[in-house]
């Protein structure tokens, strides 16, 4: 949609008369919440608001304009007979989408409506472009991300969704902040990465002789690199990158807290987890239980452990924990998988999404995975076939995997040169050997827990949303025009 010339034309009309369109800053008393909320402390008292212009209505002399601020909308009363010429100048020239102050008396309206009766009208920013549709709003979904500003202007649910975000995020950083543990920045470049199995993306470092470089899949090997280094207590709030599909729970660019503890193991773990989530739904929604997709869930500890290898075993009579490279491609057919490029590896994780995740509504610590899926933790006690490694389950997504982290640096050795064997064998998920990190565990690291917990994710349940793209305030997408505008479907508002 083009820039609609007549407000253009505003725009000269009131710098013609020396009002300025775009003036460098407002004094603003109050929103329009905290007004609507306390309005027998604010009636008859003069305030000053400010906000965008969503509804413009005239009656007579009388004009309505409802102003929507971050906290919510309140409705502008204006009497031209109240207003001094510049005020009128800027009421003639105003149109809906345009950001207003108004400096007035708090009231209620003949039909009982709070209101700011306005003294003066002030033109903060002057739109050149006009709103969707108020009744249709913005609904495609493609558009809604692309125009992420015209989304918060037109559904305030969106800015709701970051909101509970960002508080969960300050939630996560106050209970480690809480357990002594510093918050440090590891490289987001990295010469090898590591800590994960995964795609990296790749780019060049022109100032180191054009270096290979990779965007991190995660931060865990910096962050032991600490904790041998004496630091005990170190997290780090990331954004990490997996060059890897795009679905409703997965997305290449993603943020997630990874928290090491030494002198700690997984169960350390597991106990602060259903204090950390239980404790966040209880102070932001008033109960340890919130509604997700038609479904409750609840966040009262305990949480349900599910042994997954003998779960699975009991359900497909396969024992994952033994299964060799000759049995993969026997099961991935047998059982449907679909995997073009069996591993163990995979067809285990397949087989979990197949018969156990879809149990994991409930907040469920998924215990014990086969070792040849955990290269970086220690062996289950008594049993060298699993190791000791959670992912907690809420709402059927994955929203933290933890580690009784390995410190043993021969057998990090033995378990680096398997990752490097798949990697030549064409497993472009495996990392590459990094004789760095065995020479930092060489020293000698203290036993340890480790924990990525996400942001994304938990986000999505606790604002009920179903694609990570609603939590994700500019996800990737394709490729657009540059001067591409609103889609021609979504209608205008008359001014």
């Amino acid at each position: 949609m083009a820039i609609d010339n007549a407000k253009i034309e505003s725009i000269e009309a009131l710098r013609r008369a020396g009002i300025e369109p775009y003036p460098y800053s407002y004094h603003v008393t109050n929103h329009a919440k905290e007004i609507r909320d306390n309005f027998s402390e604010f009636e008859g008292k003069e305030v000053s608001i400010a906000g965008r212009a969503m509804q413009l209505r005239q009656m007579g002399g009388i004009t309505f304009i409802d102003v929507q601020d971050r906290t919510g909308k309140i409705q502008g009363l204006i009497r031209n007979n109240d207003l001094d010429q510049k005020s009128l100048l800027v009421l003639t020239n105003s149109s809906i989408g345009d950001n207003l102050g108004i400096r007035g008396i708090v009231m209620k309206s003949k039909r009982g409506e709070i209101s700011v009766s306005a003294r003066e009208l002030t033109m903060l920013s002057k739109t050149l472009r006009t709103l969707p549709n108020k009744w249709q709003g913005l609904t495609d979904t493609e558009a809604r991300y692309r125009f992420r500003h015209v989304d918060l202007m037109m559904n305030r649910e969106v800015l709701k969704t970051f909101e509970v975000r960002s508080k969960f995020m300050r939630h996560v950083r106050d209970a480690l902040d809480s357990r002594g543990a510093i918050e440090v920045e590891t490289p987001i470049l990295q010469d090898l990465y590591g800590g994960a199995s995964a795609k990296p993306f790749t780019t060049t470092y022109h100032t180191l002789d054009d270096k290979q470089m990779f965007l991190r899949i995660s931060d865990e090997l910096y962050l032991k690199r600490l904790i041998i280094g004496g630091a005990e207590r170190v997290y780090e709030v990331s954004k990490d990158f997996r060059n890897e599909d795009a679905d409703t729970t997965h997305n290449p660019e993603f943020t997630q807290v990874e928290y090491y503890e030494a002198y700690s193991d997984y169960e350390t773990f597991m106990k602060m987890m259903e204090e950390m989530l239980s404790a966040f739904a209880t102070n932001t929604f008033g109960s340890t239980k919130v509604e997700y997709q038609g479904e409750t869930i609840d966040f009262a500890p305990p949480f349900a452990r599910m042994y997954w290898v003998d779960e699975l075993k009991k359900m497909s009579g396969i024992d994952v924990s033994s299964i060799s490279d000759e049995d993969v491609k026997r099961i991935n057919d047998a059982e449907g998988l679909g995997l073009k490029h069996p591993d163990r590896y995979h067809v285990a994780d397949s087989l979990f999404d197949k018969y156990l995740k879809g149990k994991t509504l409930q907040p469920t610590f998924v215990l014990d995975f086969p070792t040849y899926m955990c290269p970086l933790t220690k062996t289950k006690r008594g049993n060298p076939l699993l190791a000791e490694r959670f992912e907690l389950y809420v709402g059927r997504m994955e929203v933290a995997n933890s580690y009784s982290e390995l410190t043993d640096p021969l057998y990090q050795r033995k378990m680096f040169e398997e990752q490097e064997r798949a990697r030549k064998k064409g497993d472009e998920e495996a990392p590459p050997f990094d004789e760095d990190f065995l020479n930092a565990i060489e020293y000698g690291m203290p036993p340890t827990a480790g924990i990525g917990i996400s942001i994304d994710r938990p986000t999505m349940v606790f604002t009920n949303q179903t694609s990570i793209k609603e939590v994700i305030l500019f996800p990737p997408m394709k490729s657009t025009p540059p001067n591409e505008s609103l889609p021609p479907k979504e209608s205008a508002l008359d001014s």
